[in-house]
């Protein structure tokens, strides 16, 4: 008989949070205060309309992605003693499907990365006392700054974690180990890209906060992905960050050294590095930073499978995947309100790490418009001009998020 240990370990974490559920309940006088808080607890109801369009270079037809996410949340508060969480969403059509979601077959418009369907977005079981939290179920996992873990909360349909996740808080110093056993990726069922990654990961990190402002981090990432293209993607990660403010001025340095883990046929040994500075003049915020991803002599470069890089490297995203001679990001971000309106800038110059291509720059815009507390809307443009790399691409949205 053949067993498929990483279902088995999948399904237990998921299946960890509803026995645990049982068992409180079931208990006294421990069960009362938790059907009180459930009973104190209201469903949430949130959709979020978003028309999404990719004009690129080398494809005829311009993607127009027309989806909705309705999503149904109940989530318990985070008060000591025991909590739980579930969340579904459903993402579907509005209008036509001119847009290649990676699994409808519709090859012959640019990728929008928004299948429809219904997805277990959370499912989870949690609890915290006397600076302890340990949540065991489906939930979301974010890394500080997310270069290299993230919930990739931008698509309709998130990325979410089969895990174990335990979280510990001592004065001024911050614990997070993650066992996780099953990543939910973005992409649905059926499509190009596996739905799923099997996983046997550890995600480790460590906050110290000596004073006010200025938080020490570092951090161990053993990724092993078991399935589809899990393997090549596999990965191990050391490293550490610091974050520091200065009345107006912020400052953030991060270094990390990956290599291969697990079964990554390859051999390599990268680097990554981050160089930001931050300052808020009057009513505005500037931002200007260096990165590099590191490449080993153009034969391979930094994997960041689950991290989240639209927030990163411009929302064109044509550094998805890095090149394999690597990045040099150099870019300047500014941000203001003028009245109701919330007005963002980006500016990206993109060069390989190694070799000397020009890879290309890029323009991002946004302006988000809040109307009252439950209705805001956004309009976000990027403009990717190609030199060496990719192809010249314009991606453009308008969307509208109702809380109910």
């Amino acid at each position: 008989m053949n067993f498929n240990t990483h279902k088995i370990r999948s399904t237990f974490t998921l299946g960890a949070a509803v026995a645990a559920v049982f068992a409180v309940m079931t208990a006294q006088p421990a069960s009362a205060g938790l059907i009180e808080a459930a009973q104190d607890t209201k469903p949430a109801f949130n959709i979020r309309y978003r028309l999404e369009t990719v004009d690129q270079t080398g494809i005829e037809n311009t993607a127009s992605a027309s989806t909705a996410r309705a999503r149904l949340s109940w989530i318990m508060p985070s008060n000591d003693g025991f909590s739980v969480g579930l969340e579904g969403d459903y993402v579907f059509l509005v209008g036509e499907e001119r847009y290649n979601s990676t699994n409808n077959g519709r090859t012959e418009y640019p990728v929008v990365a928004d299948p429809t369907g219904f997805d277990l977005n959370r499912a989870f079981v949690r609890y915290r006392n006397d600076g302890l939290t340990v949540t065991a179920g489906r939930q979301w996992i974010g890394h500080g700054p997310q270069y290299f873990v993230a919930p990739k909360a931008w698509r309709q349909n998130e990325q979410t974690y089969d895990a174990v996740r335990v979280q510990s808080t001592h004065g001024n110093i911050n614990l997070d180990y993650t066992y996780v056993a099953n990543v939910n990726r973005i992409f649905g069922k059926n499509g190009v890209q596996p739905t799923d990654w099997e996983a046997n990961t550890h995600l480790l990190r460590g906050e110290f906060t000596p004073s006010e402002g200025h938080v020490f981090s570092t951090f161990a990432y053993l990724m092993d992905f078991e399935n589809d293209n899990g393997p090549a993607n596999s990965n191990r990660t050391f490293g550490v960050d610091y974050s520091a403010s200065f009345g107006p001025f912020g400052l953030f340095v991060s270094a990390a050294r990956q290599s291969e883990w697990a079964d990554n046929p390859r051999s390599f040994d990268v680097g990554h590095f981050v160089l930001e500075g931050r300052l808020k003049q009057g009513p505005v915020a500037f931002t200007a930073g260096y990165e590099i991803i590191g490449s080993d002599d153009g034969m391979a470069t930094v994997l960041m499978p689950i991290a989240a890089q639209h927030k990163f490297r411009g929302w064109a995203d044509k550094f998805v995947s890095t090149p394999l001679t690597g990045l040099k990001n150099a870019y300047l971000k500014a941000g203001t309100n003028v009245g109701p309106f919330g007005l963002a800038l980006a500016l990206y110059d993109f060069r390989a790490a190694e070799g000397g291509a020009t890879y290309g720059q890029e323009v991002d815009l946004a302006v988000t418009y809040p109307m009252g507390k439950r209705l805001v809307a956004q309009f976000k443009i990027g403009r990717y001009f190609a030199d060496q790399h990719a192809t010249d691409t314009t991606k453009g949205w308008l969307v509208v998020t109702y809380r109910l």
